[in-house]
């Protein structure tokens, strides 16, 4: 949109900045600026054109549901997420949209958080490559995306005034990350900002956030808009660089815009700065088109949903055969569960039932199949379902029971409080196990439940997530091995909740959460602390098998590698493998976890066939963020390079010795004797002042005693004058001092 804002009046200009109502907003047709719409849609589109809401209570017309974030994450594929955010995007243009809003990006910090199934992964690397994908695929299309929610939301509880107290280096390696590829490789149209306060500042108005990082380091330059409800401040909010207030607000908030400018506290140019971001939305203004590919996109999400089921356990009894009697269990086969509820919950074009579609193919296998209930989602206490079920199972070849959370036990708004599947469920799994020759367990959940308790007792697992409207058939094409399965996990599954890193500090307290794991989030803890787990992050069977050799590494640069491996399969079938390459160091004055995912592909192989891989690491896959120089550092070091097939179990590794940054920091009174002595020019400067100053009697007491220098390393410079007796001059210090900025400077 190019329209001259200089002919507009302070109170035009200010009334762009909210919405004319619940999702457009604010046209001035004698300008040439239209009204558009922005609605949700991270996993497909919500557009309602009678009552409006933001939790998806009321009903919104018909579009496709795709399989929601929590599904696509364990796909590990950036096509998927590309396929997805595409057709949204189509959906979009028929349905008028101009900004979608989505995706969700945030970090799954704890298993507990309500609004998971939105959510990719626990890795803010997995996170960015699928996000980045589907941003870009989207906007391709023609609407806008809205990347959210930024930052630091990652959990449901009091998440409108919860302050989330994080440190600045587990921000910039943990919770930014996938916001900052996003935004600096697909240029999303929007940012919308979360309700939670940043260490005590609400998002909505937080400059640091909204303008030194967004804007500043990652050279964002689109709008940010607010989530539904989440400004707390207006005038503080323009300041900050929060541009659109969505809802509207009836005209209240525009008048605080005004009357700020008219006191003195704002100035005009920051209001002119929100409009020109504003009016770049204005460009994205599109009448419906109407075209609808229902059958098309079905078809695709069922496709797509394929992709992204995790084979948990499988004991050889999947997939399933011609020929067999199948006992199908539980009214998720029948009824399915396949999105969360929300402000995301789509009123779907049409929904497939697994046990139609294990039907169908069970039939055309000349194999039999019945079904029983086993348990109720209304009634916990259900004895003669459940002894239907295990009579039924009794006289199968095998039984598949469909078990998981319904809607009401996880949904935007609130948080969970344990990861068990409900009593009657576990009962139902462990009594069935008991009487069927096998069993199959397949589960419909948006977060992490516990397998606690049954787990030993069936002999497969299926995790199925929640999987869109097209789940049953993709489901049933799995379990029959139609499509191979090669999902993988992209968060873990504990053996407890209390092993989760959040637990103690989760959702917080007196309205603080304080994030003291700091950067050993998911699956950074378990490994570096050793916490077994039940099944670990990238975790995944396929219908074949796979072997993986040959791995080099080339340096590059100083900072920067390229791995190499090949990928053989070595089964029977054709599969997809994930190469997931993990980096572990010590190097660096930071603790670090013991491996982090620095670099993944998926690749499609036949039986018996090879193929070469050659994935680069960059200057990031070796960096910590440096928080006294307020920038990304990698440390001169070794660091290994490890091709794993999870997070827990290393394949082959490679050490590699980098260069990396040249680093040498600024010395002052504050800094430590330690940092003094260390200091290449300094240090030997000192060593020898201090030798010239020692008595003979002083100096043979240094040589026979070393580490006398390690009892006051740690001791501020200032104090340790005190105990010189005058050896170190001030203006020698303060020249040593001028040298050390200098040599900083050049560094």
């Amino acid at each position: 949109m190019t329209a001259d804002i200089s002919s507009l009046t302070l109170e035009q200009k200010a009334s762009l900045l909210s919405g004319k109502d619940f999702w457009t907003t604010k046209s001035i047709d004698d300008a040439g600026i239209p009204s558009i719409v922005l609605t949700d849609g991270p996993h497909g589109i919500r557009r309602q054109d009678a009552e409006s809401d933001h939790l998806g209570i009321n009903d919104s017309l018909p579009s496709t549901c795709f399989p929601p974030a929590v599904a696509v994450g364990s796909s590990w594929d950036p096509d998927v997420a590309a396929k997805v955010g595409a057709a949204v995007g189509r959906e979009a243009l028929a349905f008028g949209v101009s900004v979608v809003l989505g995706p969700g990006v945030n970090i799954k910090r704890s298993p507990l958080c309500g609004r998971n199934f939105e959510y990719y992964s626990e890795d803010p690397l997995l996170s960015g490559v699928l996000g980045s994908a589907h941003v870009t695929a989207l906007q391709e299309t023609g609407p806008g995306a809205s990347l959210k929610h930024f930052a630091a939301n990652n959990q449901e509880t009091e998440r409108m005034r919860i302050s989330a107290d994080v440190d600045e280096r587990t921000l910039r390696e943990i919770y930014f990350p996938a916001f900052e590829r996003i935004v600096t490789e697909a240029r999303p149209a929007t940012v919308m900002c979360s309700y939670n306060k940043v260490n005590g500042v609400y998002a909505s108005h937080n400059r640091w956030l909204l303008t030194d990082v967004l804007r500043g380091d990652w050279g964002f330059d689109g709008a940010v808009v607010s989530d539904w409800g989440a400004v707390s401040d207006r005038v503080a909010g323009v300041a900050a660089g929060m541009d659109l207030e969505m809802p509207g607000s009836g005209g209240g908030t525009d008048q605080q815009i005004v009357d700020a400018v008219r006191d003195g506290r704002l100035t005009e140019d920051q209001v002119d700065d929100a409009v020109r971001r504003v009016l770049t939305l204005a460009a994205l203004h599109r009448e419906a088109t109407d075209d609808l590919p229902v059958d098309e996109h079905h078809t695709l999400a069922r496709e797509v949903a394929a992709e992204s089921i995790v084979l948990l356990k499988n004991q050889a009894v999947l997939p399933l055969r011609g020929g067999q009697r199948i006992a199908v269990i539980g009214p998720f086969a029948v009824s399915p569960r396949f999105q969360g509820g929300g402000s995301s919950h789509i009123n779907a074009t049409r929904t497939d039932s697994a046990m139609d579609e294990l039907t169908a193919l069970a039939m055309d296998r000349n194999g039999t199949i019945d079904y029983a209930a086993g348990f109720s989602l209304e009634e916990p206490d259900a004895a003669l379902l459940k002894d239907e079920a295990v009579n039924l199972a009794r006289t199968a070849d095998i039984a598949v029971i469909f078990a998981g959370l319904s809607e009401r036990e996880e949904s935007e708004g609130f948080d969970r409080t344990g990861l068990e599947l409900p009593a009657n469920q576990v009962e139902l799994i462990r009594a069935v196990a008991a009487a069927a020759p096998k069993t199959v367990v397949v589960l419909s959940n948006g977060g992490v439940v516990s397998l606690e308790g049954w787990h030993d007792d069936v002999d497969a697992i299926v995790e199925g997530w929640l999987l869109g409207q097209a789940s049953g058939g993709a489901l049933a094409d799995v379990l029959f091995g139609i499509v191979n399965p090669s999902g993988r996990l992209a968060e873990t599954i504990p053996l407890r909740l209390e092993d989760n890193p959040s637990w103690l500090n989760f959702p917080g307290e007196q309205g603080h959460v304080r994030y003291s794991e700091g950067v050993f989030v998911g699956y950074r803890y378990y490994t570096t602390a050793e916490v077994k787990v039940r099944y670990p992050f990238g975790h995944g069977l396929s219908y074949t098998t796979f072997d993986t050799s040959n791995v080099e590494v080339e340096t590059l640069t100083d900072d920067s590698v390229t791995v190499h491996t090949t990928v053989t399969n070595t089964g029977n079938r054709p599969g997809k493998h994930v190469v997931q390459v993990y980096v572990a160091t010590a190097a660096g004055p930071v603790r670090r976890p013991l491996r982090e995912l620095r670099a993944f592909t998926k690749i499609s192989l036949t039986p018996g066939e090879s193929k070469q891989v050659a994935l680069t690491l960059d200057r990031r896959a070796f960096a910590y963020w440096d928080i006294e120089l307020g920038r990304w550092v990698v440390p001169a070091g070794t660091y290994t390079v490890q091709v794993c097939s999870d997070a827990s179990t290393v394949l082959a590794e490679q050490d590699t010795t980098l260069a990396g940054d040249s680093i040498i920091r600024e010395l002052t009174l504050d800094s430590t004797v330690g940092d003094w002595f260390a200091h290449p020019t300094v240090g030997p400067a000192l060593m020898a002042g201090l030798a010239a100053s020692m008595t003979e009697e002083q100096a043979q007491q240094a040589q026979e005693n070393p580490d006398q220098l390690k009892m006051v390393e740690s001791m501020p410079m200032q104090q340790f004058l005190a105990f010189t007796n005058g050896a170190f001059p001030p203006e020698a210090l303060h020249s040593l001092m001028e040298l050390s900025r200098t040599e900083t400077a050049a560094s």
